[in-house]
């Protein structure tokens, strides 16, 4: 074994003990117990050079009894901060707001936890953030009725009060003039204002802002509102017993998740939902008749909503009863099976573009068949920039900030973004609380005042089969390929 002596500073340390048959890391914390060096900073000259943690010692030509000199401090020289220390509560409320990685909850003015969810769910959605950013009484349409502009600014400025916000804000300019435009919101029991169905302000509010934020004097391109939640819907009318057939097309604001004894999942739910039974006039028989009308998706939205069908109308209690049956639904859906043959030639090669790139990520080659796309150097976006992380929305907004297809094509891929639950056995009681997930990635329960972090993997498992809050609706964000 080598001894050698080490100089360091005005320090000479004799009879260094170095065992060649391990690397020189072990030697330089021999020096680090001995001068308090640490080794990443220690600079030792042997020959050739520096001494390096991995070196070989048999070629770096060290003998016994050599002098070997060590340059290094013992602490890194700090640099005194050129600001004193700023805590969180000392920034002002938007910065707190962006260090706590969440916006403000909203107070509890009276049963109006429906209300609250639901403005949380729809404050998470930029693109209408910022139509409602450019909206005022200058680009009012002249058909808009007095109540809905003041429901509009209100939702703006409520929106606004929520981003700069990080202690909890009382939305009661919000909520009186939510009650003047549907007075059904204001209705009282025993002088109490009484619990209210959440998708009933969730469809009301969302029907309002349709109608305010359309651009003016532009009738033919679609309002914001069609074009971030609007789904094309076409459907064939079907009589078993005369054959007669037509085609409908309508434009929904959701899509309904029935549930049943067969519905386990989301899509099993969705595909009831797209049929129903009608009785109308049958021209052929010259009496009314039983008709099947089965719709697919025939143009998507950029937010996808679905509603649970939870309630029903019991008449042995005359209210609204709830099924409670465990419906699962996943953090990632796809709906292509549920769309038009036209909308799914024009899916395909998004799609196969979205395929490649998310092989790429996991290091698979792209397939032939498919190398002319790279040229378009086509780069996959999505909701929150892939199922589990962050990033920026994919969709441009233009002035009024609807989003331009021109910049993008959607893949009929989503990526949950937001979730309305409800607790409790009635729609008109028990409790709605807003699930929503940050630019960051991560997920916050808004329970009124209260924000509350929670785990991704904690979402999905609101799906019901007991008593606990489960999913009454869901928001899905569009995963698109930016053209």
């Amino acid at each position: 074994m080598l001894k050698v002596s080490v100089k360091w500073q005005k320090e000479v340390f004799s009879a260094v003990e170095i065992d060649t048959s391990q690397p020189p890391y072990v030697f330089k914390c021999q020096l680090f117990d001995l001068t308090g060096v640490p080794p990443e900073r220690q600079k030792i000259m042997v020959k050739g050079g520096l001494l390096k943690d991995d070196a070989d010692w048999s070629k770096l030509g060290v003998k016994q009894g050599q002098k070997l000199m060590m340059m290094g401090s013992v602490d890194e020289i700090v640099k005194p901060p050129e600001n004193g220390p700023v805590f969180v509560e000392d920034l002002p409320e938007e910065k707190q707001a962006v260090a706590l990685g969440h916006t403000a909850g909203l107070f509890n003015l009276g049963n109006t936890c429906y209300m609250n969810s639901t403005v949380q769910c729809l404050h998470s959605v930029p693109e209408l953030k910022s139509a409602l950013v450019n909206y005022s009484s200058s680009s009012r349409n002249n058909d808009l009725d007095q109540t809905s502009h003041m429901l509009t600014v209100a939702t703006r400025d409520l929106f606004n009060e929520l981003d700069k916000s990080v202690k909890p804000v009382a939305p009661m300019q919000f909520w009186m003039v939510l009650r003047k435009k549907y007075p059904q919101f204001g209705q009282l029991h025993n002088n109490i204002f009484m619990q209210q169905d959440a998708e009933e302000c969730w469809t009301q509010l969302l029907y309002t802002l349709s109608q305010s934020l359309r651009s003016p004097g532009s009738s033919e391109n679609p309002d914001t509102v069609k074009a971030l939640f609007g789904i094309e819907l076409v459907s064939r009318v079907h009589c078993q017993e005369s054959g007669e057939e037509s085609s409908e097309t309508e434009s929904v604001y959701s899509l309904k998740c029935h549930i049943s004894k067969e519905v386990n999942h989301l899509h099993e739910g969705l595909k009831h939902g797209l049929k129903s039974e009608l009785e109308k006039a049958s021209p052929a028989l010259g009496r009314s008749a039983l008709y099947l009308k089965e719709s697919r998706i025939n143009g998507l939205p950029r937010y996808l909503t679905i509603q649970f069908v939870r309630f029903f109308w019991k008449r042995e209690s005359n209210q609204k009863a709830k099924i409670l049956r465990k419906v699962d639904y996943p953090l990632e859906l796809d709906v292509y099976d549920l769309c038009s043959d036209d909308l799914r030639k024009k899916l395909e090669a998004p799609r196969q573009l979205l395929r490649d790139e998310e092989g790429k990520k996991l290091g698979l080659k792209t397939s032939e068949k498919n190398s002319s796309l790279k040229d378009n150097d086509v780069k996959m976006t999505d909701a929150e920039g892939s199922a589990s992380g962050g990033g920026e929305s994919s969709t441009n907004t233009c002035q009024e900030g609807a989003p331009t297809d021109k910049d993008s094509q959607l893949t009929g891929i989503y990526d949950l973004v937001a979730v309305l639950t409800h607790k409790g056995r009635s729609a008109d009681s028990g409790h709605y609380v807003g699930w929503v997930k940050q630019e960051s990635g991560k997920w916050i329960e808004y329970d009124d005042e209260n924000p509350i972090p929670q785990r991704e993997e904690d979402i999905t498992k609101l799906s019901g089969g007991g008593d606990w809050h489960m999913a009454y609706i869901c928001m899905y964000k569009a995963r698109a390929i930016p053209m």
